[in-house]
């Protein structure tokens, strides 16, 4: 099954209102770009992407690593990237020694990584290699991120099954109107950025799939320029997927809820400014060191009040009350 989407594009861009302002030639130039692939028990299929990719990249001299994160497989997987290694100089193999979850896993490969551009993609060969290549030439116009959509025109879906693809269109389309987004794929975790949005979006707090939304979300809110290209899914021909949709519905709301907050209440810093972006986090800190201070400085006055209360019982005034205990 092939599903796409009916907004226009020239060439690799969308034309139009896609593209947010902010991108330009004062940019820097990009030196490297790092691939960041999740692997959770992917024996079936990871060596097959990895290998694509770095044809890919080598085809289209494009300067890159590859990050792998073995996110406690429990079969080949991390024997087969083992082995790879010795003829691929440019495959980094990272262990998630911590907690396992997608987000986690993720978020140590940001870590590790040396790009000064990053790209998120999945280990089970679903995403294009080809669109990581366009990903590429897009951060090099300037861009902070470039968001892929597999439901505009020039891009697809195959093999999508249906139930998933009604959560899908139905959790986007909740997201575009709680934002304001013309962004119609925000969930899709195939996505690129230049480091600085990374960092920017710190601290990561998502430990699953939900870190999907919230990158996006939080470097749209925080000021970062984007543009969005047309890109192609395929479903998977191996393995086992490890999404489950009745377990990351309250952790996809949790995140957007929060983001949402940032938006309207925190007002992160714009990119553009210069200044570092807010984390709602601090900021509700803040709010509850205020808070605190107020309830503290309620009481004293109670505590003053009484004793106002029970000198004026007894005839004296307080500061005469004072006179007389010394």
């Amino acid at each position: 099954m092939l599903v796409a989407g009916s907004r226009g594009f020239v060439g690799n861009a969308l034309v139009g209102d896609w593209a947010e302002p902010g991108a330009g030639p004062r940019a820097e130039p990009l030196k490297l770009l790092s691939v960041v692939i999740p692997a959770c028990d992917e024996e079936d299929c990871v060596a097959s992407t990895v290998k694509h990719l770095h044809s890919a990249m080598r085809r289209h001299q494009v300067p890159h690593d590859i990050v792998v994160v073995d996110d406690g497989s429990s079969d080949r997987t991390w024997d087969i990237l083992d082995r790879m290694r010795e003829q691929m100089p440019e495959l980094k193999l990272v262990r998630n020694e911590g907690e396992h979850g997608f987000g986690r896993a993720i978020a140590r490969g940001l870590d590790c990584c040396a790009g000064d551009a990053v790209v998120i993609m999945m280990a089970d060969e679903s995403d294009d290699c080809r669109d990581a290549v366009r990903y590429w030439r897009k951060l090099n116009e300037g861009y902070d991120c470039v968001f892929g959509s597999r439901f505009v025109r020039g891009g697809g879906v195959i093999g999508y099954p249906l139930i998933k693809l009604a959560v899908n269109r139905a959790a986007n389309l909740f997201l575009r109107l709680l934002f304001g987004l013309k962004l119609n794929d925000v969930t899709n975790a195939f996505k690129a950025y230049r480091r600085r949005a990374i960092d920017g979006c710190r601290p990561l707090i998502a430990r699953h799939f939900n870190l999907t939304v919230e990158l996006p979300l939080k470097a749209i809110v925080r000021g970062y320029s984007w543009t969005m290209i047309p890109i192609t899914w395929r479903n998977r021909r191996a393995g086992k997927s490890k999404f489950k949709i009745k377990e990351m519905g309250s952790r996809y709301l949790f995140i957007c809820l929060r983001v949402w907050l940032e938006k309207y209440f925190s007002r992160g810093a714009s990119a553009e400014t210069g200044f570092p972006a807010r984390d709602f986090s601090s900021s509700v800190s803040a709010v509850r060191r205020r808070a605190m201070a107020r309830r503290s400085f309620a009481r004293d006055g109670q505590r003053a009040g009484s004793r106002t209360s029970k000198a004026r019982r007894h005839g004296l005034s307080p500061i005469s009350r004072s006179f007389r205990r010394s």
